[in-house]
């Protein structure tokens, strides 16, 4: 489903008779990050009202899981609320953006930032009127290195966020991780999502991870489900230690850019890992597709613990 993209049109013939891009300094990003912010929570506090409500839910062109092929009235309305927040900064700062409801114009490609934009991430979750729904936006560079993450939950109002080169804030408090802190004698958490529950090898991965030999000193292992990819990735600094993956596949789909360039700023920030599964950069840039299934992804708490888990499920 597509909505209608004027707004869009007029910003890419702006673009076409701009001087040479021009970089962001930090004010400009510190700047920017507050515009984000503030389009995030007013997205959020939309969503909230209807929360417990029936929405319309139509389908739409989407990866191989019925969590990309759905969308809903409210998707679309918060997604208004964004573009009319960050619109008006595309011009005098020389910014694309994407976003999931709107077609990719590939202007990404071209310009020196973009936002990346996520309306609504776990929508099945929202349709459900079970928590692991939030907002996601994201501000990345064109070699794809997120340089600002905002994400709102507006099921407990939990606000993160973070500027590259400044750090991470929860609920506008400093925010930080101890990557020295002991993993030892403590409950492991796998946050885990529908796609991970449904492969028919899933028992399989299971005992993998539980019968690992490199597992560095865990209590237990827990397999929990969260919800949609960005409120899964919080939940794992929120639980740490913990770690939330998604193989490599041939098959569309392994979310989206805007699936994880906010919250890979986030974890950049705090010293975590937020790579490909592999270990790698995450290509949140792909000229082929906004899909990331080609290399998977992986975080972690803590970069031994991306390690195991590798190690753990290299066969898969």
């Amino acid at each position: 489903m597509v909505i209608a993209s004027g707004w869009q049109e007029k910003c890419l013939s702006s673009w076409e008779y701009r001087q040479p891009d021009m970089k962001l300094s930090t004010d400009d990003l510190l700047t920017l990050h507050e515009t984000a912010i503030s389009a995030a929570t007013e997205a959020g506090r939309l969503i909230a009202e209807y929360a417990n409500k029936t929405v319309a839910v139509e389908h739409k062109n989407g990866g191989d899981s019925l969590a990309s092929q759905v969308v809903t009235e409210v998707d679309l309305l918060s997604e208004a609320v964004i573009l009319k927040w960050l619109q008006p900064t595309c011009e005098p700062h020389g910014l694309a953006l994407l976003t999931e409801e709107s077609t990719d114009d590939r202007a990404r490609l071209q310009r020196d930032y973009f936002w990346c934009i996520d309306p609504l991430d776990g929508t099945l979750c929202f349709i459900k009127s079970t928590a692991g729904y939030a907002v996601s936006i994201a501000l990345v560079s064109r070699a794809g290195t997120p340089v600002i993450g905002v994400v709102y939950d507006p099921a407990d109002h939990t606000l993160y966020s973070a500027v590259k080169g400044q750090g991470a804030w929860r609920n506008r408090q400093s925010w930080g991780h101890d990557l020295n802190a002991s993993m030892a004698a403590k409950p492991l958490t796998v946050v885990c999502d529908l796609s991970l529950l449904q492969r028919h090898d899933y028992p399989q991965i299971l005992q993998a991870l539980e019968s690992s030999g490199d597992c560095p000193g865990f209590s237990e292992l827990k397999m929990i489900e969260v919800g949609g990819a960005v409120m899964s990735a919080c939940h794992v600094i929120e639980n740490q230690p913990a770690c939330y993956f998604k193989l490599p596949k041939a098959e569309t789909g392994g979310g989206c850019l805007w699936d994880f360039a906010a919250t890979a700023a986030i974890f950049h920030e705090l010293g975590a890992v937020a790579t490909d599964f592999h270990g790698g950069p995450l290509e949140l840039n792909r000229a082929e597709s906004t899909y990331m299934n080609h290399r998977g992804v992986m975080y972690a708490s803590h970069p031994e613990l991306a390690k195991f888990i590798r190690q753990s499920l290299k066969s898969f």
